[in-house]
């Protein structure tokens, strides 16, 4: 337990009262799995479908194994639950243990990409065709949750990706609780959304997120329920209703619906990178804005986040000019 858990509840204020955040709970033994075995109807590539809900290789939600299996810690409407999901041959395995076994078992096929048809995408250049054709068990995963795709959106605002998946990786393994059943060592569940809301402001910075980030999660996670009801809206209806958040636009919105719903045209606008990648990759212009990465795209219209998929699959991205932006870490002053 040491270093993974305060070793007493951290106390902070609310509205003018003391509220104790628990320090977390002694991981429960293995009990059985729930199974359940899904067929696809096609090819399937689980690092490709599965890769996006990664964040960062020490992310404490998410193990990718040796043996090709992925293992998730969720916290779904039904409470906390692992899932791990292996290929054997032309089936697909999925485990599940803790309150939340079932509904992530009920939602594995389209986890798995059953509710994408990647036979709607016709590639207009070479370069795309090529990546298609080498990548073909590119399926886009629809989570059907909202908030564990929104924070670390948020976190990812406006800084390197290592400041990033450092902050989440220190918030949710202090604040979260252990992975049910067999999980790999030191998985955990993200905190509830009271959890986040207690955490106090000298945690967030020592995990290195500034003052608009903290406050943005903290709006978000007070109307946790409303965004949650977002699942089963269109994309892009979704993405209103997150913006309605204040500190959450239109790149934020299109990196959660591209992982909750699945959404194929959901491209990601405000980024610093992927406009040169696309401009460059399809036209040989690095220095393309959000406007000619759009004008690019527009042959792809309602494909459009599976085509930058392909393309930054493709490998043909533009050699840096300049440095590597500098790494801060406002927990230090």
């Amino acid at each position: 337990m040491a270093g993974r858990f305060a070793p007493r509840p951290t106390r902070t204020t609310v509205r003018g009262g003391h509220v104790a955040v628990p320090a977390g709970v002694p991981r429960q033994a293995a009990v059985p799995a729930k199974v359940r075995t899904v067929v696809p109807d096609g090819p399937l590539d689980l690092g490709l479908v599965l890769g996006p809900l990664r964040r960062g290789p020490g992310d404490p939600t998410f193990r990718a194994m040796p043996d090709g299996s992925v293992w998730r810690a969720c916290r779904t409407p039904a409470g906390p639950g692992t899932l791990r999901v292996g290929v054997r041959g032309a089936e697909v395995r999925g485990e599940a243990w803790g309150p939340g076994a079932e509904w992530l078992l009920e939602q594995l096929p389209e986890l798995l990409g059953a509710a994408d048809d990647p036979s709607a995408f016709v590639p207009r250049h070479r370069l795309v065709a090529v990546a298609r054709h080498r990548r073909p068990g590119l399926r886009l995963t629809r989570t059907g949750l909202v908030l564990e795709s929104l924070i670390p959106s948020i976190l990812e605002q406006k800084v390197t990706t290592d400041e990033a998946y450092r902050a989440w990786r220190l918030l949710v393994r202090k604040y979260g609780e252990p992975a049910p059943g067999p999980a790999p060592g030191r998985m955990c569940v993200m905190p509830d959304a009271r959890t986040w809301a207690l955490i106090p402001s000298w945690e967030w910075h020592r995990a290195g997120v500034d003052h608009k980030r903290a406050s943005t999660i903290l709006r978000a996670v007070r109307v946790a329920a409303r965004l949650e009801e977002a699942v089963r809206m269109p994309p892009a209806e979704a993405q209103g209703r997150l913006e309605v958040v204040p500190g959450v636009g239109p790149w934020t919105s299109a990196e959660v619906v591209q992982r909750s719903h699945g959404a194929p045209d959901a491209v990601t606008v405000g980024d610093l990178h992927l406009p040169g990648i696309v401009g460059f990759a399809l036209a040989g212009d690095r220095g393309a804005d959000d406007s000619v990465m759009l004008e690019l795209l527009e042959p792809y219209a309602g494909q459009r986040h599976r085509a930058a998929r392909l393309i930054l699959l493709s490998g043909r991205v533009p050699g840096r000019r300049a440095p590597r932006m500098p790494r801060g870490d406002i927990g230090r002053l």
